[in-house]
């Protein structure tokens, strides 16, 4: 379904709004964040008592996900990472560590870290007890905005059709937890959020 004009404009001045935001914060001041995410994401029940996680590589001015891959596998966690097929839906595989990553170029896009071990299908994220989900803002009511690219909705589709209920987790920067995001009819709800200074659960 196509946006309506008025909800696509105001998703389009709050990521860039977002965006700037990010593009800001300082080398060291995304690092701390990382580190701090790592550790308050993992206090989230839905991810202590995973056993597979989807989850994903940080790229940009994202909130760095690789200490916190890492921390879920030395927990003993299966992690699954994307692997972005031509037509932005995505593939997954598994995380072996920070060596079984690869540069992956894509035309029009930047330059991604994905997994090197063979490719599982892009049915093997039903098998997670977890999706970690990148994001730009969430609100009260757990509504995330993603970048607007689309793959994740096909994630999230994707789950729905299998009748697959993992919890959805937004991984964001603490400012980035806001009043109101606009909303559409095919956006879902996340159960929670982790930010560096903590984490926030949604009832459903």
């Amino acid at each position: 379904m196509a946006e309506n004009p008025p909800t696509a404009s105001a998703k389009s001045e709050l990521r860039r709004e977002l965006l700037a935001a990010r593009r800001a914060l300082s080398p060291d001041a995304r690092a701390a964040a990382a580190a701090a995410l790592a550790v308050t994401a993992l206090d989230l029940p839905e991810l202590a008592g995973a056993r597979t996680v989807a989850a994903y590589v940080s790229v940009g001015g994202e909130p760095g996900t690789r200490a916190l891959l890492d921390a879920l596998r030395a927990a003993g966690k299966r992690v699954l990472l994307p692997l972005l097929l031509p037509d932005n839906d995505l593939d997954w595989a598994a995380y072996e560590g920070p060596g079984s990553l690869a540069e992956a170029a894509h035309p029009g896009r930047m330059r991604l870290l994905e997994p090197s071990g063979p490719a599982l299908g892009p049915d093997a994220v039903t098998e997670a007890d977890a999706v970690l989900l990148p994001g730009l803002a969430v609100d009260g009511r757990g509504m995330r905005l993603g970048r607007g690219g689309g793959s994740y909705d096909r994630v999230l589709q994707r789950l729905e059709r299998a009748g697959a209920h993992p919890a959805l987790v937004v991984l964001l920067y603490d400012e980035e937890v806001v009043a109101r995001v606009p909303e559409e009819p095919h956006d879902h709800p996340v159960q929670a959020v982790a930010t560096p200074s903590g984490v926030r659960r949604f009832s459903s």
